[in-house]
């Protein structure tokens, strides 16, 4: 539904800034009593940072950090702030409220001294007493006129403030003195029970008060802060955000002199810990098996780890591998706008297909990290109040998903065929892997692996292809259609069927043409991998350029078959036309299971549902990048797992930078694979992305962040009910109600909390992987 279907206008986008950093999405930015399945998380595998007193550590010294990228602004309230951007004012401004490892927030002592819900009838009045000594780096104190500056800068009522969100603060309905200047007195028009959000960053009022400050002077400088360090310098074209000492601290003093955020991409930092360029970097799977071979099992959840050297190992001896479960979530979500997918029997039918512990133990397992699947969209295990409620949809049950579909229309013909048996319609998925292909070695590689890479062609497709033709596969490569290709703002129709079927409503020749338009499509990923690689043959760039390589052969390979006749097991091949399909199970090239391998514990190839005639065919749009590689084959489990139930998916991979712009917001999707951050407030931060799409006067629809358009009245009622509810334990509850009814609704099924590891210097202490918690940075420090 790219075509009207619209993301919030500016107006109504200030109730949340865009919390996706993908990736995701993560580069992407995640969400009374505790109940035994919140207890089940420990608190090693919530945070894990090598925690030391303070009196252990050296007074000095420089720490150098790895960040994605430079911030665009320093301002947090602005569109463009990200991930970095709260970094760097969490070192340096105000926190009235810090999140601890369980995602509570906590009164921060260094600038209040109180802070509580004074009044609550007639209305809710919240008293905030400052610090005595808290006071900017200008010398002026901090006091109710910074917090009176902030809230009309931020309240959404005048549009000079380039503001990216408002929420809580337009609930305010005064600002006011108290006692005296370090008394704070908030008086709301709506009770709000997300109150500690607020005044989080705090910024002087010289920055709040001022529309030219706040929109521009913000954005590459803080002249003035109030944290334990200052921002002395952003350096864009170095890539670089320099952090020293703040004089003017009244707190505990800084252990460091100084901290440097450096941009470093994924790729780039297992070469530069090697090199000791760099003091703390988040790293991937294959990085982090380099920095601790013995903690990382051999799963196959990412890229391949590679094998380093002993001078790789040497190099990285001096860094320790901090891992713990990062508050945020993978999910799958399942575009509800339109097509099958917007009839709730074949979203919940899609549900029952998946084994999420099996994707849980892919991901974590490997890791050494608990890998109970996430059963909560608004809490993170281990935090209060979170409940498993993934019982509205249930565990795998692929009879129970059958009869969903058939319910819904959708039913087998019961033309499947089985290992040994006759031939009929084979589900399966093409993802321009040549079908269900992991990443370790097969079949493919003995005859079209070693010496063949130097058998690679141009493409030759005809060139006409729509990307609506159900008679031919989504091209699925990393880059975008040829020009021409797609009509602009039109949603492209999935697939009719996967590459598997297009003998039956196609032809050998387009399916060759394809296969051979991939491998040429590898080839050049494959000649800029190896290009970026530097003939470093232990860096990511070098295993990238491998696994393209053998990508292209596959491909090419695959095509051969079918222009020579020996895909035996391919509808239409044989040749001759209407050749059985009845080739020994076996033989080499199946499309969709390489070497005609079923599916990992699946010996049946099961039938495909349909209605009307025709097969139920969804689009699974991946991203394409090398720190994607998990995602992937997460994906591809699932698209083997749907493939039991009879439901065909068309993989297409698109790049990175267009994957969530391009793909996800614009609804030009069938199921994705993307993560939303958990949050210590999810009355306010999590509506956005469940409320319902509601039309907007020009005709357009108003999605929010609900990039799956699914969504009902009774979710949106509970969320705005939280929202206003004061009493801890009702807010509690009206979240578990909402989040039932999520998961009953079956836009997105949570699936597992995402890793999150951390290279560091072994003499580092108080840094690691943070987990929930807010980074106390005048604690970060070098042992002594």
């Amino acid at each position: 539904m790219t075509d009207h279907d619209n993301p919030a206008p500016a107006a109504r986008r200030r109730r949340i800034a865009a919390l996706v950093a993908a990736g995701v999405l993560l580069p992407l930015p995640a969400l009374a009593g505790c109940s035994g399945e919140g207890q089940e998380t420990s608190s090693s595998a919530s945070q894990d940072i090598a925690p030391a007193p303070r009196g252990e550590l050296k007074n000095g010294g420089t720490l150098r950090w790895a960040v994605d990228t430079v911030p665009g602004t320093l301002n947090a309230f602005q569109a463009d702030a990200d991930a970095t951007t709260t970094r760097i004012t969490g070192a340096v401004l105000p926190s009235m409220f810090t999140v601890d490892a369980n995602g509570t927030p906590q009164r921060n002592a260094d600038y209040l001294d109180a802070a509580e819900i004074s009044a609550r009838e007639p209305k809710q009045v919240v008293t905030y007493k400052i610090n005595p000594k808290a006071r900017w780096s200008d010398g002026k104190p901090i006091t109710a006129a910074d917090f009176l500056a902030q809230w009309t800068a931020l309240r959404g009522k005048d549009n000079a403030f380039w503001t990216a969100r408002n929420a809580g603060y337009d609930r305010i309905s005064k600002v006011a003195q108290g006692a005296n200047s370090r008394e704070v007195k908030v008086t709301f028009a709506r009770p709000y029970a997300d109150w500690q959000s607020l005044f989080t960053p705090l910024y002087p009022r010289g920055v709040m008060g001022n529309a030219d400050a706040f929109n521009d002077g913000a954005r590459e400088e803080l002249k003035v802060s109030a944290g334990p360090f200052r921002v002395q310098k952003r350096d864009a074209a170095a890539g670089q955000v320099v952090l020293v000492r703040n004089p003017a601290w009244w707190g505990a003093p800084a252990r460091l002199r100084k901290v440097v955020l450096e941009s470093l991409p994924g790729e780039k930092r297992a070469a530069a810990l090697a090199a000791g360029t760099v003091d703390v970097a988040a790293v991937d799977q294959a990085t982090a098996k380099r920095v601790d071979p013995g903690g990382i099992g051999s799963g196959n959840a990412g890229a391949p780890a590679g094998r380093a050297g002993a001078p790789a190992r040497s190099a990285l001896s001096g860094y320790a591998l901090h891992k713990a479960l990062e508050p945020a979530y993978t999910q799958l979500a399942l575009n509800g706008s339109s097509g099958p997918l917007a009839d709730d029997r074949v979203r919940r039918a899609v549900a029952s297909a998946l084994d999420r512990q099996a994707l849980a133990d892919t991901v974590l397992k490997p890791l050494g990290l608990p890998s109970k699947p996430l059963g909560s969209h608004l809490l993170m295990a281990g935090q209060p109040g979170y409940e498993d409620h993934s019982e509205a949809v249930g565990e795998q049950d692929a009879d129970a998903a059958k009869a969903l579909l058939a319910d819904a229309g959708w039913k087998s013909d019961g033309s499947g065929q089985q290992a040994d048996g006759h031939a009929g319609a084979r589900v399966g998925s093409f993802d321009g892997d040549y079908g269900y292909e992991e990443d370790g070695e097969d079949d493919y590689q003995d005859r079209f692996g070693a010496g063949s890479g130097d058998r690679w062609t141009d493409g030759e497709g005809d060139g006409s292809y729509d990307g609506r033709n159900p008679g031919r596969p989504v091209p699925a490569h990393a880059g975008a259609p040829a020009k021409g290709d797609q009509e602009e703002g039109v949603r492209p129709a999935a697939a009719e069927a996967p590459l598997s079927f297009t003998g039956a409503v196609g032809s050998e020749v387009q399916q060759s043409a394809l296969l051979r338009q991939s491998a040429a499509f590898y080839k050049d990923a494959a000649a800029r991998a190896k290009d970026a690689a530097h003939g470093d043959k232990e860096s990511s760039a070098y295993a990238r350029y491998k696994r393209y390589k053998k990508r292209a052969a596959q491909a090419l390979g695959a095509a051969e078959a079918i222009e020579t006749g020996q895909a035996h097991d391919l509808p239409g091949s044989g040749g001759h036309p209407g050749a059985g399909h009845t080739a020994a199970r076996g033989s080499r090239g199946t499309v969709g299971l390489p070497g005609g391998r079923a599916p990992a514990g699946d010996k049946a190839v099961h039938a495909a549902v349909k209605k009307n005639g025709k097969p139920l065919t969804l689009r699974f749009v991946l991203p394409d990048g090398a720190a994607s590689e998990q995602l992937r084959t997460v994906g591809r489990r699932i698209a083997a797992m749907l493939a039991k139930i009879g439901v065909q998916t068309s993989v297409q991979r698109v790049s990175d930078a267009s994957y969530f712009r391009d793909h996800i917001a614009s609804g030009d999707y069938d199921l994705a694979l993307y993560s939303w951050p958990g949050t210590a407030y999810p009355a306010t931060d999590a509506r956005p992305i469940y409320a319902k799409p509601q039309p907007a006067p020009d005709g357009s629809l108003t999605v929010e962040q609900n990039y799956t358009r699914v969504g009902t009245d009774h979710i949106d009622q509970l969320f705005d009910q939280a929202a206003s509810e004061l009493d801890e334990d009702s807010a509690r509850s009206l979240m578990q109600q909402a989040d039932a009814r999520i998961w009953a609704a079956a836009g997105s099924i949570p699936l597992y909390q995402r890793p999150e590891l951390v290279a560091t210097k072994k003499s580092l202490a108080n840094v690691g992987a943070f987990g929930f918690a807010t980074p106390r940075f005048q604690d970060i420090g070098y042992k002594k």
